[in-house]
This record gives C-alpha cells, structure tokens and sequence, in this order.
C-alpha cells in the first residue's frame, strides 16, 4: 500500500477578493493555519495615490471593524479612504426625512463614536491582500483547470499544469464561481427586474456624516457620506426606468436625483460617470461536499443600507475558522454539514427585496455545509449593509 502524499497546504482559498483574502488572514492571525494559498487568475494591484474613491463601497458595521482589525488590515487603510458615518435616516416616498413615518439611528444614543465605516472597495480589496501575504499566506497567480476530493485530501489542478493537495478547499470566488461550476453545484434564484445606478454626487446642503436612504415605490434609493463632503449613491430601479434614467444627459440626471431624494441634501450633481449593475438573487443549492466548502454569496447581487444585524463577515468567518479547527469534525463531515445548514437557513429567512422602514419597524432590524457519510468547499462574499458593487 502507498504512502499517502504529502499536502501542499491546510487550506486553499480560490478568490482573491475581500472575503477570500480576509479569510487567508483570518485562518493566519488565530492561529488556525500556518500553510494557507490563494489561488486567483489577477490579483489586484494598488490604486493610484490621487485616484478618485472607487464606485464600489462598502459600509462597514464596528464589528466588522473589529474582525478586520484582527486580520491586520483596518489599521492599513489610508485614512482618506474610511469615512465614519454617525447616523442614519430611513423614510418612505410619503413621508419626510426625519417625519413622523421614518426611521433615525444616532451613535450618540448608543454611547458609540459612530455607527460604522464607508470604505473604499478597492482600497479595502488590496489591503487585505496585502494583509495576507505579510501572514504568511502564498498568493498563486493561475486559473483553475480542475478540482477533485477523497476521503484523504483534496486536488486541485492549475491551468499552469501544477496540482496541489490541501486537506479544505474555501471557494470563495464569487457569483460566476469556477469552483462551483468545476463540482456541478447548481444555483437558484431570480431577477428582480431592476438595475442598481451608481455613482458619487455633490448636493447643496451637507450630508452631515448621516446615511440617508429613502424607499421609492420603485425601489430604494441610498446617499452614503463620502469624506470629500460628497455622498455614493445607490438608486434601485425598474428597468425600463433605468434605461431612461441612465440616457439623461448629467444635469437632467442631477435633476431627477434630487427630486427623487425629496430635495433631502438640496439639488445634487454628479461628479463621476453612472454605473449600472443588474440586481439578482442567486445562492447556491450546496455549499459543502467532501473536503470542500463555498463562503456564501450574498443573496442579492447588490444590497441596500436598511440595518442589518449580522456585521461583515464576522459570524461566517467564525464558523469557518471553526471548522478548520475542528479537524476530527472535518473528518467525519460533521463541522461541514453544519456549516452547509446554516446557510441553508440564513437564504430561507433573507428578505425577497429591501424592506421599508415600516417592515423594518416591525422586525426592529433586518438581518442580514457537506457530504452525508464524508468530510465536507465554502463560498461567499463580505455582507456590507451596502455595496455599491
């Protein structure tokens, strides 16, 4: 009988994103792992210094502050790219900021110095990589050919003819996952029939360090501070209003932005091109096999400020780690399956679309895997409460 091969390494993560490169220094900083790789076909590169705030935002809730601070990441960040916003105000097309029928949050009334963080996606995507490669992580630059998993460890083949051997494969590389379509793992879910615009804006009046976002019968539309005293925007509409909305020249645009904001900031202005992404719900059918487990991708292609319980990454990323050190768990499957019904869970009970501040009244806050007889891939991406993907 042959001796079993030597594993390359405890863990390979595929995606270089924020979660998979979170989750490299994560499994590094607690100790979990000491032989972690990164696996992606680019990796990202540095932003130039005098670079405008990418159209891709995230805002960032105080614990999540705190799980990137323990991956070695938060205290990286240049400060001109972290904006702390302390408040936030919710109302609904029939209602007034601050009115009878809206909802207000301050930091002030909880003792906390703010609410959460507005971060720049590229910044935030490069400085976690950087993170993980002074971890310690080994960052390999190839696309995946093919993946395969024993009982013993799993395989993974490069399209540059190397194949590795790890005992877990994360798969943490996003909606169009190579991974998931390697294993054949299905997806399901919908169009909501409508396009998120985007863009950075300048208003009249100061968006006084508040997140503001108002619910249109259409859908929701979402002003972000920025540090420049400009706000981001995320406007969810039909798609036949988009189409017209997205052919406006940029003063029509500005125009039709502040008379559906209500005139809440003044009259608004872009100051960057508009972006236009589709908004989808997809997740997939399984996010565990043998040896292999997919982080999560959000429900939603693109998510809207309502609140939201669950901060960044902080409970999945937990579950994660505990799974890579549960290895006499991982060995049976029983760490995986767990982790696969949770998820299963958390989908069941994720809104079909935003709610309105009513709904959100009622639920006073919106929230927002493996084999049967063998170990068990995970998948995903960070929750923000916002992303301006």
């Amino acid at each position: 009988m042959s001796a079993p091969q030597a594993r390359d390494f405890d863990v390979i993560i595929v995606g270089a994103g924020v979660i998979g490169a979170s989750m490299a220094s994560l499994l590094m900083a607690r100790k979990l792992s000491s032989r972690v790789a990164i696996i992606a076909d680019r990796f990202a590169t540095a932003a130039p210094a005098d670079a405008d705030w990418d159209l891709r935002v995230f805002a960032l809730s105080r614990a999540s502050e705190r799980l990137l601070e323990t991956c070695g990441v938060w205290d990286s960040l240049p400060a001109g790219r972290v904006f702390a916003y302390e408040r936030m105000c919710v109302w609904d097309a029939r209602g007034e900021p601050h009115g009878t029928s809206s909802l207000s949050f301050d930091s002030a009334e909880i003792g906390e110095p703010n609410l959460g963080f507005i971060v720049d996606g590229r910044a935030l995507q490069w400085h976690c990589l950087q993170a993980a490669r002074s971890a310690g992580a080994v960052l390999l630059e190839a696309g995946l050919a093919s993946l395969a998993a024993t009982d013993a460890d799993a395989s993974i083949s490069l399209s540059d003819g190397r194949t590795l051997r790890s005992q877990l494969v994360i798969a943490a590389d996003g909606p169009e996952s190579k991974t998931r379509e390697l294993l054949g793992i299905e997806t399901a879910g919908h169009s909501y029939r409508q396009d998120a615009l985007v863009a950075h804006v300048r208003t009249a009046k100061s968006h006084g360090n508040t997140a503001w976002q108002r619910f249109l019968r259409g859908g929701p539309l979402a002003f972000l501070p920025l540090p420049d005293g400009r706000s981001s925007i995320v406007w969810s509409c039909p798609l036949d209003e988009a189409a017209r909305l997205r052919a406006l020249d940029p003063a029509a645009f500005g125009a039709a932005l502040t008379a559906a904001s209500g005139e809440a900031l003044g009259d608004c202005e872009l100051s960057t091109a508009l972006a236009s992404f589709p908004l989808k719900l997809q997740y997939a059918l399984e996010y565990a096999r043998c040896r292999l487990f997919r982080r999560t991708p959000a429900a939603a292609a693109l998510r809207t400020l309502a609140p939201q319980r669950e901060p960044v990454g902080r409970r999945r990323s937990g579950r994660a780690g505990a799974i890579v050190r549960e290895r006499r768990s991982l060995e049976r499957g029983i760490a995986l399956r767990g982790f696969e019904r949770g998820r299963q869970a958390a989908v069941r009970q994720a809104p079909p679309r935003a709610a309105s501040p009513r709904a959100n009244r009622r639920s006073s806050e919106l929230s927002q895997g493996g084999c049967k007889d063998r170990p068990g891939l995970v998948s995903g991406r960070i929750h923000a409460r916002v992303a301006s993907a």
